[in-house]
């Protein structure tokens, strides 16, 4: 069985896609730790488009 190589999705460098990886996809625990900063710091996000439900609930004090 060959070995399954993908592109870390921080650094661009090839990595093993292997379970005896922890930080698959990525190539390192730096490269986990730089993806998982840019989400905490918001420069990636999931947009999402409000709800019928989400315009007519009102804030409860």
């Amino acid at each position: 069985m060959s070995e399954i190589l993908v592109r870390c999705p921080s650094c661009g460098d090839m990595a093993s896609y292997r379970t005896d990886n922890p930080y698959r996809p990525f190539c390192s625990k730096g490269c986990k730790a730089i993806d998982l900063g840019a989400w905490a710091s918001e420069q990636f996000r999931v947009e999402v488009k409000p709800t019928t439900e989400d315009l007519l609930d009102t804030p409860r004090e």
